[in-house]
């Protein structure tokens, strides 16, 4: 295979306006997804308030771990998923999906050690990332492009709603001593969305032998993409915590993860007869441009959520719970201004100018969270984060249409796992860019009553959060102030990285949207398993002689 040389968009032709019946049985499907992804959100969130109570029960050092082994897995494994998914079909790779992510609840549920709770967690993220990514590949199978806008803002209020609550079950659980239920609780949703996803989620599936799908699949692809994103992030997760980021232990895994990305979309672009990222996902203006703002978007998002909490404890003086709860701001915010977006998108089947407005909030507010000092209310603070999340939510939503609207719906499956991967892996940079800007920023700022008295580690602001209330006056508000400015510079460096997005998002252009989908994939209502495979295979072969 060879990539196409045109640089320009053509959108494909639109077939009729054909999609699945909304009858009780769409709405079922919908809601296993729906369940699917608010419990995978509500895991996410909770664990996070927890893992203090956590660490303390099981006596371990490697506490980083438990947050970066799920997101290595959740990342790495989200274009295998897709991969699974467009050569086995849907509901297997979803119903593994789930069981894989109980499975890795079960283990984390029964931890008896920091160890074994890391295993669990990586259990949890292969299966947490699958259902990210199958979740948005099958809705794409029911529902069209002009009208999916809504459809994902409604899963958007799953994740708003264990956004929410996440952080405040994680921590009443905690304080009880009962931090296993957040783990064991996941074991009942996976079965009730496992359970519906059997008994109705009925798509038609590639009509292959077990031999042609083995060699459909794109192995050493998957083993590039799966080798390079571990490296990379065992690399961010060791920079500046476990070892200082001049370390060759955080360098050289850090080179090669990056190059081994470059190596993989080269390879993809040549090498497979049948690729697990075609090299047309990429090669359009607009489809370019989505894919960049769907990187860009979760940094943001990411950093507001982890840091302004920061804020709350160390300059206001909340306690980790009433910090969540001081967070509520954003995160009531993102999923009602994605439905809202997403509306918009239905009803004037454009996209562009939700996008250039989601971006110009969310730069407003992030200037408006710049401006945030010690002595700052706690009610502006939350003001300033509403505005910023409305931004957010709009742009969450909408990045979605750009990247699909160049393409054939045949690409739903592959442009969806990319586009999955990408924020996944755009939430580990975030978490590692924040962390890096805030402790430099932190040690520079500290008083020197302070660091004569309190030694300099490589996680200084975050051991320093729960001493500054117990500090005397006037070396509090000092520490207080040092807060502040140096999450000030945080804010001022995400403040480029969404002017980024806006100067990205301006080079996209108008296509429509698709008003069908996949015939391949649609709903099975003859009980027929046929599909369309080796006539789209022909068609695949012939584009590429083009």
């Amino acid at each position: 295979m060879h990539p196409r040389s045109d640089s320009f968009d053509q959108p494909p032709s639109l077939p009729p306006n054909t999609s699945a019946k909304r009858d009780w049985r769409f709405w079922l499907i919908f809601l296993s997804l729906t369940v699917s992804f608010f419990n995978t959100a509500l895991e996410l969130c909770s664990v996070s308030t927890a893992l203090p109570t956590i660490v303390d029960d099981l006596h371990g050092t490697q506490f980083v771990w438990v947050g970066s082994a799920y997101a290595l897995a959740a990342t790495a494994f989200v274009p295998l998923s897709g991969s699974l998914a467009e050569i086995w079909g849907r509901k297997p790779v979803m119903l593994s999906a789930l069981i894989f992510f109980a499975i890795g609840s079960t283990i984390c549920g029964s931890a008896t050690s920091l160890g074994h709770l890391i295993i669990g967690r990586a259990i949890q993220g292969v299966g947490g990332g699958g259902i990210a990514a199958l979740s948005q590949i099958i809705l794409s199978d029911l529902v069209p492009l002009h009208e999916r806008g809504l459809f994902n803002g409604m899963i958007g209020l799953a994740w708003s709603l264990a956004s929410g609550i996440g952080p405040v079950v994680g921590g009443a659980l905690a304080q009880r001593g009962q931090w296993r239920w957040l783990f064991y609780l996941n074991v009942p949703f996976c079965a009730v969305a496992g359970l519906l996803v059997l008994l109705f989620l009925k798509l038609r599936a590639p009509s292959s032998t077990l031999r042609e799908k083995w060699e459909r699949m794109d192995w050493l692809g998957n083993f590039i993409v799966i080798a390079s994103t571990t490296s990379c992030i065992i690399a961010l997760t060791w920079g500046g915590v476990q070892y200082p980021w001049s370390s060759a232990r955080v360098l050289v895994p850090l080179i090669l993860g990056l190059v081994g990305l470059f190596v993989f979309i080269v390879y993809e672009s040549y090498v497979p007869k049948y690729p697990m990222i075609p090299f047309s996902l990429l090669s359009t203006v607009t489809g370019a441009s989505g894919f960049l703002q769907t990187f860009v978007m979760p940094i943001l998002l990411i950093c507001i959520v982890y840091y302004l909490p920061v804020y709350f404890q160390a300059c206001k003086g909340a306690s980790p719970v009433a910090s969540g709860v001081d967070g509520f701001g954003i995160a009531f915010t993102v999923a009602p201004s994605g439905v809202i977006a997403g509306i918009t998108v239905t009803i004037s089947r454009g996209y562009r100018i939700q996008l250039w407005t989601g971006w110009v909030i969310a730069i407003i507010g992030l200037a408006m969270i710049s401006t945030l000092h010690a002595d700052s209310s706690r009610g502006i603070a939350i003001g300033f984060q509403i505005i910023a999340g409305v931004g957010i939510g709009i742009i969450s939503t909408t990045t979605y249409f750009p990247v699909l609207a160049p393409l054939p719906v045949s690409s739903n499956a592959s442009a969806l796992a990319l586009f999955t991967f990408l924020r996944n892996f755009a939430q580990v940079w975030g978490l590692t860019i924040g962390d890096t800007i805030l402790q430099n920023a932190f040690s520079k700022r500290l008083p020197d009553d302070f660091t004569s008295v309190f030694p300099l580690g490589t996680a200084i602001a975050y051991s320093v959060i729960p001493l500054v209330s117990a500090i005397e006056e006037p070396l509090k508000s000092e520490v207080r102030v040092a807060f502040a400015d140096s999450l000030c510079v945080l804010w001022q460096v995400l403040i480029g990285v969404a002017g980024l997005g806006l100067l990205v998002s301006l080079v996209m252009k108008a296509l429509p949207l698709h008003t069908s989908t996949d015939k391949e994939w649609g709903v099975n209502d003859s009980g027929s398993d046929k599909s369309l495979l080796a006539q789209r295979s022909l068609e695949k072969s012939r584009e590429s002689l083009v």
